[in-house]
C-alpha cells in the first residue's frame, strides 16, 4: 500500500462525519495545486464549496462532443462568474473522426466503448498532474454509489478520490443552491434528474431513481469514471 493509498484510506475514516467544506479543506491544503474538481455541469455545487476553500480551484470539464447545449452554456457561466479555473478537456478525435473510425451511433452500439473514449480516457489524461480529485457523488443518486467514502482511493489512476457531499441528500443539495444561488443546468427544471451526453440522457420518470435516465433501457449503469 503506497503513501497516498494510506492518506486516502486514514482520512475517509477520520473525515466521514466531518462537513463537506471541511472535507474539501482538508484535500486542498494537503494537495494544494495538484488537486482539482471534476464537473459535468449538472450544477457547480462541489465547485462552489471549493472555491470557498480554494480561490482559483481547478476545475476540469469533459467535453465529450455530445453535451446539451445547456451543459455547455453551464460551463461556460461557471467560468464567467465563479472564482475557479475551468479547464475544459476533450477526446483525441472528433465525433466526425470517431463515426469514420468505428460507424455512426457508437454509443447506440458498443456505449462502453463510446465512453472509454470520450470520457474514461480525456479523463485519465487531464487528471496527470494532479494527485487528488473531487467530484460531485453522493450516495442517494444509486445503488451502485451507496456505498461511496467521502474520501478514497481510486486505484486504477492511483489517486485520491475526494467526494465531499457524499453523505448529501438531494434535499441538501437543493437547500445549498437556494442559500448560495449557485449556478445550476437549466434541464434539471425539465424533468432530467442526472445530465450526461445528449443521445445517452432522457427524462426521470416518478419514483425512478435519479440515475435512470442515463442509458436507459441498456443496462448500463456507469460511464466508467467512477469505476
Amino acid at each position: 500500500m503506497t503513501g497516498l493509498e494510506q492518506l486516502a484510506e486514514r482520512a475517509g475514516r477520520e473525515l466521514e462525519d466531518a462537513p463537506a467544506l471541511e472535507i474539501l479543506r482538508w484535500a486542498a491544503g494537503t494537495f494544494g495545486e495538484r488537486f482539482c474538481v471534476t464537473s459535468s455541469m449538472e450544477d457547480a455545487v462541489v465547485a462552489h464549496l471549493a472555491s470557498r476553500v480554494r480561490p482559483g480551484v481547478d476545475v476540469v470539464f469533459l467535453d465529450t462532443g455530445y453535451h446539451f447545449p445547456e451543459t455547455i452554456g453551464t460551463r461556460d457561466a461557471v467560468e464567467a462568474v465563479m472564482d475557479v479555473r475551468v479547464i475544459t478537456l476533450t477526446p483525441r478525435r472528433s465525433v466526425a473522426e470517431q463515426d469514420a473510425e468505428h460507424g455512426p451511433r457508437l454509443h447506440e452500439r458498443d456505449p462502453d466503448l463510446c465512453c472509454a473514449l470520450r470520457k474514461v480516457r480525456p479523463l485519465e489524461e487531464g487528471l496527470a498532474s494532479y494527485d487528488a480529485w473531487a467530484t460531485g457523488l453522493r450516495r442517494d443518486e444509486s445503488p451502485t454509489r451507496a456505498g461511496t467514502p467521502v474520501v478514497g482511493w481510486d486505484a486504477g489512476r492511483r489517486k485520491v478520490k475526494v467526494s465531499p457531499i457524499a453523505r448529501w441528500t438531494q434535499q441538501d443539495v437543493d437547500a445549498y443552491v437556494a442559500e448560495h444561488g449557485v449556478l445550476t443546468n437549466p434541464l434539471l427544471t425539465e424533468g432530467y434528474a442526472s445530465i450526461g451526453c445528449a443521445p445517452c440522457t432522457r427524462q426521470v420518470l416518478d419514483g425512478e431513481d435519479p440515475r435512470a435516465g442515463r442509458w436507459a433501457g441498456s443496462g448500463k449503469t456507469e460511464c466508467g469514471l467512477h469505476g
